[in-house]
């Protein structure tokens, strides 16, 4: 619906809004606004999968807080770091990385840059993969993967294929860009990127919205 650059803008301004809150029951109302919007957008189970990994870091990072500020002090910055993960989690999932990467050139950023950010972020899920299949072709051999002490030793039977595989997911890349001209100048994109009214009026309404909110605030 909107350019890819407006999606950009409209998450730095709400990442801004969200770490420069305040109140505890604003920060409340911040997290479950994003929560019914992923509701709306139907991207729940990945949103779960995701708090799995985001939970046990927040926790970890409230906890930290909490012993050097006290206990309140350390469930705001869990719940600040938890609304702050969930924003960019919303802009990844209404973002391709390929559209993330044309709007970053689109405001400056260098093409090789963009390029190499969008392609990790592309292969997190295939090295994510390819570290499951690892796992469970080394647990049918009798291998023990279960995380502590005890297994500290059957890692290397998990880390070295998992690094030959990535190495040669990256030279594979590297033959497939130099095969279709990636260091050739004035490169053209199959897709043209420009922002429309509702764009503009999203992004002037975002500013409005919350410049008003922090003058509200003020007063």
């Amino acid at each position: 619906m909107f350019d890819p650059r407006t999606k950009l803008i409209l998450t730095f301004l709400l990442t801004f809004f969200v770490a420069t809150t305040r109140p505890v029951s604003l920060l409340i109302g911040q997290w479950l606004f994003l929560v019914l919007f992923i509701f709306a957008l139907k991207q729940t189970r990945a949103w779960l999968r995701w708090l799995r990994l985001v939970i046990p870091m927040a926790l970890f990072f409230g906890l930290v807080t909490g012993w050097a500020a006290g206990p309140a002090a350390g469930g705001f910055a869990a719940l600040k770091l938890l609304t702050l993960t969930t924003v960019f989690f919303l802009f990844f999932s209404v973002t391709s990385p390929e559209d993330m990467a044309n709007a970053l050139i689109k405001i400056g950023l260098p093409y090789t840059v963009a390029f190499v950010f969008s392609t990790a972020m592309q292969f997190v899920p295939v090295i994510g993969r390819k570290a499951g299949d690892i796992l469970d072709a080394q647990r049918v051999r009798g291998l023990s993967m279960a995380p502590g002490w005890a297994s500290l030793r059957q890692y290397p039977a998990f880390l070295v294929p998992l690094l030959i595989q990535s190495f040669q997911l990256a030279e594979e890349l590297a033959e497939a860009m130099e095969a279709r001209g990636f260091s050739r100048k004035n490169r053209t994109f199959y897709k043209t990127y420009r922002l429309q009214l509702r764009d503009w009026i999203a992004i002037v309404g975002a500013i409005l919205l919350l410049t008003g909110f922090y003058i509200w605030l003020s007063g």
